[in-house]
């Protein structure tokens, strides 16, 4: 493997009732890219119609971390425990904080009827500590809020933080970089230091970074001080991601903290009925699992 390269992590693939999310963080020897502590790779699936509600994700809780749902096809509907309905589609950004708690629920009604592809990223941002129990918040951000950098064979969105200049509107709790690029055949691109603790995920497509080959559905962590060159050997989609590590934090079904104690009063509030249902939607939830915390 390639100097530039700490390792590499496949997508461990499961079923969630009619699609597919690979999961990528945490991994083994691998659980946070900076403050990045979770990555879901959600298809790419075809999906036909009508789309079974056994297919929506029913109403769940979190804590201490923010949600970041980013499409590139279908759409997903939002609703949380704030009363926040939202639809989000391609190239924007539904960013959840869950800070001391919060539940939502995400459905495919927009797509039940018609079907569609649906493929897209989820990811999980630790929160700083001091920001841990904070009140919970939505934002969805349009895709104009999203600046797009365009060179010769590639462009980049940035999603979150700063990227070749220009800066996302989404308020972060921590200094953070999450963009996507979008690379033609034969495009090369060079990846900047912009964080401490960085990598590179492959959505579609064919690349090879720093000489190293990375298929779909792939994340390579890179070295500290690496600028390693991305080059597509078909049109490819990757994902750019990083920032300042937050420290070690426990991880537990949709539960983040820096304290275990935490998200075992957070397993009986949300099964004892403490933390309130998504508004509107609050007739169906799915119970904490019983398996033992960390």
């Amino acid at each position: 493997m390639d100097s530039a390269i700490e390792q590499l992590i496949p997508a461990r693939r499961r079923d969630l009732g009619g699609f597919e999310v690979g999961r990528v963080l945490p991994a083994g020897r691998r659980r946070m890219v900076g403050p990045f502590i979770f990555f879901d790779h959600i298809g790419p699936a075809a999906l036909a119609p009508p789309l079974p509600r056994a297919m929506d994700v029913r109403p769940h809780p979190h804590i201490g971390l923010a949600t970041v749902t980013y499409l590139f096809d279908g759409e997903i509907t939002h609703r949380d425990s704030l009363g926040f309905e939202q639809v989000i589609r391609p190239a924007e950004v539904n960013w959840m904080t869950a800070g001391r708690g919060i539940s939502h629920s995400e459905r495919f009604e927009g797509m039940r009827e018609r079907g569609g592809v649906l493929h897209g990223i989820q990811a999980w941002v630790a929160l700083p500590t001091e920001h841990e129990e904070s009140e919970p918040a939505f934002e969805h951000y349009a895709r104009d809020s999203l600046p797009l950098v365009e060179d010769t064979g590639w462009s980049v969105r940035v999603i979150a933080g700063e990227l070749l200049g220009a800066r996302s509107a989404v308020r972060t709790r921590s200094p953070l970089t999450y963009a996507h690029v979008e690379l033609a055949e034969g495009a090369r691109f060079s990846v900047p230091t912009f964080a401490p603790e960085r990598a590179v995920f492959v959505a579609r497509g064919a690349v090879d970074v720093g000489g190293q080959a990375c298929a779909p559905a792939q994340m390579l962590v890179l070295g500290p001080d690496a600028t390693p060159t991305i080059v597509a050997h078909e049109a490819s989609t990757v994902m750019l991601l990083g920032g300042e590590p937050t420290g070690p934090r426990y991880i537990w079904w949709n539960f983040v903290s820096s304290r275990r104690e935490r998200i075992e009063q957070a397993k009986a509030d949300w099964n004892d009925g403490r933390m309130p249902r998504p508004v509107g939607d609050g007739d169906e939830w799915i119970p904490a699992p019983d398996d033992p915390l960390p």
